[in-house]
């Protein structure tokens, strides 16, 4: 199954300022990456090219690491045959436009679970960050509100699976 799952969040602040909090990715300083409410994001050589990592069960390699225009990882998981990235690009000197996309082909089982499963937990995952990363130029703080579907999913996979949740928490790093 062809997938393109694209998001997008307008940021009114320079992409200087932007790109200094994402220099910061998947490091104890991250201030994108929503790790109080999700698996932290990992990388067993650091944000460079060809580093393996990921975020809870979802596996990946760092195909592109340039700060200043966005992040392209390459999925490992079998079945999950693509891309996703991070992009920003820059609407005047103090604005820009984050984009998070996935573009892949499922196969196999891997289809139903991103159909099923995967799909919603990975769009509240990117709504949370944006949120996060607006929340750090702005005194109203954005949060979004998850489905019936999303807390139900969250609630069998993460709660119930402490042992997962503990393994995946940024302090662990």
């Amino acid at each position: 199954m062809k997938v393109l799952n694209i998001h997008k969040r307008i940021i009114n602040q320079s992409k200087q300022e932007v790109y200094k909090l994402l220099r910061n990715l998947s490091t104890k300083g991250d201030k994108i990456w929503p790790y109080e409410k999700w698996p932290a994001i990992r990388f067993k050589s650091g944000l460079k090219v060809g580093s393996k990592g990921g975020h809870g069960p979802i596996r990946y390699t760092v195909a592109s690491a340039n700060y200043i225009d966005g992040m392209v990882f390459k999925f490992t998981n079998k079945g999950f045959n693509g891309t996703h990235e991070f992009k920003i690009n820059e609407l005047n000197n103090s604005k820009v436009e984050i984009i998070h996309s996935i573009k892949m082909k499922t196969s196999g089982i891997a289809v139903y679970y991103w159909l099923f499963i995967i799909r919603w937990l990975h769009d509240a995952l990117i709504e949370d960050a944006f949120d996060k990363l607006e929340n750090q130029f702005s005194a109203k703080k954005k949060e979004t509100t998850y489905t019936f579907w999303v807390k139900f999913l969250r609630m069998i996979t993460y709660k119930k699976s402490k042992k997962f949740h503990k393994r995946y928490l940024i302090e662990e790093r």
